[in-house]
């Protein structure tokens, strides 16, 4: 790859066997990368799906660490929020794990660019839901202890928060 992309143009290159094993939406991935002057090495590889690809080649645009998601255990959603989470520098290796799907990423991102201590819930016990109940909890101030425990379903967590909120404000 290094040697095509070092030698030839994006209209040469998309003349070359290696060029046509990539199906439509990934060679225009491939192709606007090389136009940005991009390392397109970085994702024009078959195991990436265009999407992939896309939000590789938004990183690189950004001038980010795409390392960190740069690999195809990660779907494009959960690049995604690690993309996002760098943009904004934020330690995204508190949740750029394939064990949190795209909803948990999503929260602990937003925990930490609240400034909240998400090591409380950054845990993958916890579905989303209840990562945003023990999120909402630690915004207002809450004892979350009192809820932030696997077995509670979020259904209950939720009660116990409006709850814990209504005496916090008496």
């Amino acid at each position: 790859m290094n040697k095509i992309y070092n030698n030839l143009n994006p209209e040469n290159l998309t003349k070359t066997e290696w060029f046509n094993q990539f199906a439509y939406w990934q060679k225009t991935v491939i192709i606007s990368g090389l136009k940005n002057n991009l390392d397109v090495s970085i994702y024009a590889k078959k195991e990436f799906n265009h999407s992939q690809m896309n939000q590789i080649k938004n990183g690189l645009e950004e001038g980010l660490d795409v390392s960190i998601y740069a690999k195809p255990t990660f779907d494009e959603e959960q690049m995604e929020q690690i993309r996002l989470g760098l943009e904004d520098n934020l330690d995204v290796l508190v949740y750029a794990k394939t064990e949190f799907d795209y909803w948990r990423m999503r929260e602990i991102r937003e925990g930490l660019e609240q400034g909240l201590d998400v090591s409380i819930y950054a845990k993958k016990e916890y579905s989303w839901e209840q990562m945003d109940e023990i999120k909402l909890g630690l915004k207002y101030n809450l004892d979350v202890s009192v809820y932030s425990k696997p077995e509670i379903s979020w259904e209950k967590m939720r009660e116990i928060r409006k709850q814990l909120l209504k005496e916090s404000t008496l």
